[in-house]
């Protein structure tokens, strides 16, 4: 894809607050020199916004200072002013009731600091599983030219002589807990082996997942995904990344040059190649709706359905982000698309080079981690898309993280109405479930939860664990974790909190998965359906005041992304002047 760069040098953004000798000038200028800032930065160079989502509550971005200091040396050698700002930092594993609720509010702290500060250009410093979509999506909004450093994986974890992937062993051992094939003292000795050092899971979660869809749609440096959070290069990709937005300032470089149907195509098909997380269907939604793209559900199921899953990670596969960095990481991964015919080769990258001129000379150096085509995890990965009387508007599931036997089921329902009777049940011994069961959660959707939490993976009841049933087919309209796994359908729209059929599926009643067919069957009839639906009403009030009022009035279902209905494809001027 062409682009033709802008004039340089130009009068650029930043020089509305800063050029002149104005009051107004004079003003900013003078608070800015408080921190010891020399006057001949303020000459017309790019300023340019370090947005960072540092956070001691967001663990997985706890190392992003250390990462801004370097895209500050970036900056500073290439010719620009680096001005770091902080942003609300959605913590996966410290925010209540879950960070997905919490998404779009980091969007909209991103979109209106870009807009509102006097910079030219924007580094997005990202991690944890929400932070990479919501600054993008933030970022596309306003349209400033943008770059993503990823702040990288944790190294692999070791328990007993066994590799121990972030989330996928947490939920390997708490169901041993409960099969009674491992003790609660043995489960505590493991927690010790779960995160030991900086960074994002080491699974190909939702973190990976997103890093990697930040490479695949080029809004990152090629390599940027898989580099571990310790790992000296790291620093090295910061560093270069800050020299590089100062180029793409003077180009005029933006994310909607970037950010096309073309490369979010090549993002679909990258993730069904890495079996990457369900949460990259949700997060690209959005950001494909920041960009004013009609992406939808579709063009995940046609993009990604005949592409085979090569990357040999958990939880899909058996290896860890390390393995999967030293193999080649993204970069070979891309490759393989692209010599498969499977890639859009032109389209455009934040280095101002085509997606292929970067990868065109990689190599693989660990076949056992990105496998040969002949040798993949599934022939037809991606995710898969499911429609039917009981999800009409979509419902998701991942087929490389499931059992194939169950891929083709007929069940009776056991419904719980929410996580709270889930968990007030689930270990009943007498609870009327068996292993050919269909286990359904309403309640858990943007509307209903409220925020969509990671829930969908429900465990299994430990009386069939213990019969060495490790996998049951799982409904709900609900998320779950990329690190998790099993056969579980997800997303289920439009979510029972707004009276989707969902809402009305009774324990007892017949349901039918057939992945092949994309069918996800309520097993009544056609007027029983209506006649229920036409009795429901809401279970859940909606609350009076603050931000969760606000996401319940306008969060949209998760088929469009669950974005705000009145942020989709409204990019606004990115200048703006402040008086004084």
């Amino acid at each position: 894809m062409s682009f033709t760069p802008a004039p340089w040098p130009r009068k650029l953004r930043s020089q509305e607050w800063f050029g002149g000798t104005s009051k107004d000038a004079i003003y900013h200028r003078s608070w800015m020199k408080n921190q010891g800032l020399p006057a001949d930065l303020f000459d017309g160079r790019p300023v340019v916004g370090i947005c960072n989502t540092w956070s001691e509550l967001t663990p997985c971005n706890a190392h992003l200072r250390d990462l801004a200091e370097r895209v500050k040396f970036g900056i500073y050698e290439a010719g620009g002013l680096p001005v770091e700002f902080p942003v609300f930092s959605p913590s996966e594993s410290t925010l209540r009731p879950t960070a997905m609720m919490y998404r779009n509010l980091c969007a909209m702290d991103v979109e209106e600091a870009i807009r509102g500060k006097c910079i030219d250009g924007v580094v997005l410093l990202a991690g944890c599983d929400k932070t990479t979509p919501a600054l993008l999506m933030g970022a596309a909004s306003v349209d400033l030219p943008a770059i993503v450093v990823s702040g990288g994986p944790m190294l692999n974890g070791h328990f007993r002589g066994e590799k121990v992937g972030s989330g996928t062993h947490l939920w390997r051992f708490s169901e041993a807990v409960r099969a009674g094939e491992m003790t609660e003292a043995e489960f505590v000795e493991a927690e010790a082996s779960m995160s030991r050092s900086p960074g994002s899971c080491n699974t190909m979660g939702t973190a990976s997942t997103m890093a990697s869809m930040a490479e695949a749609l080029g809004m990152a440096l090629s390599g940027n995904a898989a580099i571990p959070a310790v790992d000296s290069r790291r620093r090295v990709m910061a560093h270069l990344t800050g020299r590089r937005i100062v180029d793409m300032v003077k180009d005029d470089l933006k994310p909607s040059d970037i950010m096309t149907r073309e490369a979010f195509e090549n993002a679909i098909r990258t993730n069904a190649a890495i079996g990457g997380s369900t949460n990259a269907v949700i997060h690209l939604l959005a950001m494909a709706g920041r960009v004013g793209l009609d992406l939808t559900l579709d063009d995940w199921d046609r993009c990604g359905r005949d592409v085979p899953t090569i990357v040999n990670l958990l939880p899909s596969g058996q290896h860890l982000m390390e393995e999967f960095f030293h193999a080649g990481g993204l970069p070979v991964v891309i490759k393989r698309l692209g010599e498969a015919g499977l890639l859009h080769r032109e389209a455009l990258t934040v280095s101002g080079g085509t997606l292929w001129d970067e990868v065109r000379d990689v190599r693989n150096w660990n076949e056992e981690v990105i496998l040969p085509v002949e040798r993949a995890l599934a022939e037809s990965g991606g995710i898969a898309v499911l429609k039917g009387n009981l999800a009409p508007l979509g419902a998701v599931l991942k087929p490389s993280a499931a059992t194939p036997a169950l891929m083709k089921h007929r069940g009776r329902a056991v419904v719980f109405e929410d996580i709270d009777d889930y968990k007030a049940r689930i270990n009943d011994e007498d609870l009327d479930i068996d292993e050919s069961c269909v286990m359904v959660l309403k309640n858990c959707g943007p509307r209903g939860y409220p925020g969509m939490a990671e829930v969908g993976n429900m465990g299994l009841p430990p009386k069939i664990l213990r019969k060495g049933i490790t996998d049951m087919v799982r409904i709900s309209d609900a998320r779950m974790s990329g690190t998790a796994y099993g056969t579980v359908v997800l997303h289920t729209s439009p979510e029972a909190a707004r009276g989707g059929p969902l809402a009305v599926v009774r324990s007892g009643d017949m349901i039918e998965l057939d992945v092949e067919a994309r069918r996800l069957h309520l097993d009544i009839a056609d007027e029983e359906l209506a006649a229920r639906l036409a009795d429901w009403t809401p279970r859940m009030e909606a609350p009076a005041s603050g931000y969760a009022s606000l996401y319940h009035d306008r969060v949209m279902g998760p088929e469009t992304g669950a974005d705000f209905d009145f942020l989709v494809g409204c990019r606004g001027s990115a200048v703006g002047k402040e008086s004084h």
